[in-house]
């Protein structure tokens, strides 16, 4: 009998207990959904170490706003986030509550840096592919043109920093990089000058055909002037030259 009392008392208090979680948590619930508590704005700020230029609140209330669900405690935040971060020329979203009724979107935009391939895309600084207005990532001046398969465009970033060192001597800047399904690397400079690169051994193989270029660029200038259409370096010590119909081997011999 003394058992069976003992084991009502635990089966009451296990009830008993059950009860009060389940009033807290209807208690919580009711809070929760009080009124106060109902989003009363969304604050859209950028990186303090990088402004927003190109999101306005226009896209952000017709494309993110209608996204947004819940209240200050039953809001998503991985939603709010995925939502901003399927704006246009937004690279990343951070979300936080503020209390009692806020939210907080930290975005950090994409810094274009080339457009990419032939459909319209463009290529970040990061080496990130995205899809924007063209017109509002040229407001500063014409972007170089990348291209190259699908997974290179880091890749292809990187080529392009070293490539703007290695030509600095000779104050020229690629205007196109283009890395080939083979892997070989074109480039258009900015005097209009295509130079065939190549397939990349290593990083050091494709600096020296570049340093031979520099070496003997001034040379080239000096003779042919702005005729120069295309350099082929691809040649283990020398290289073969276009120029306005013309065709001239490593020792600028007319061919």
């Amino acid at each position: 009998m003394w058992q069976d009392i003992k084991t009502l008392n635990g089966t009451a208090n296990t009830l008993l207990g059950l009860l009060a979680i389940g009033l807290f948590a209807s208690f919580v619930w009711w809070i929760a959904q009080r009124p106060m508590f109902s989003l009363k704005a969304i604050r859209v700020e950028g990186r303090q170490e990088s402004p927003l230029r190109h999101i306005n609140a226009s896209t952000i209330r017709s494309t993110a706003l209608p996204r947004v669900k819940g209240n200050f405690f039953t809001a998503n935040l991985d939603s709010v986030r995925a939502a901003f971060e399927s704006l246009p020329w937004v690279r990343q979203a951070t979300v936080r509550r503020e209390w009692p009724n806020r939210l907080i979107v930290t975005l950090e935009e994409h810094v274009p840096l080339a457009t990419w391939g032939e459909d319209g895309r463009l290529v970040s600084s990061s080496g990130d592919v995205f899809i924007a207005n063209l017109a509002e990532a040229e407001d500063e001046g014409s972007l170089p043109e990348f291209g190259g398969p699908e997974g290179s465009e880091k890749e292809v970033v990187a080529r392009y920093r070293d490539l703007e060192q290695w030509l600095a001597p000779v104050s020229l800047t690629p205007d196109s990089v283009q890395l080939s399904s083979r892997y070989a690397w074109t480039v258009r400079l900015s005097n209009g000058m295509t130079v065939e690169l190549g397939r990349e051994q290593t990083k050091d193989t494709l600096k020296a055909r570049v340093e031979r270029l520099v070496s003997i660029y001034p040379q080239l200038v000096a003779r042919l002037q702005d005729r120069i259409e295309s350099v082929d370096m691809r040649y283990p010590n020398g290289l073969a030259l276009k120029a306005s119909g013309m065709t001239f081997d490593s020792n600028l011999k007319k061919k």
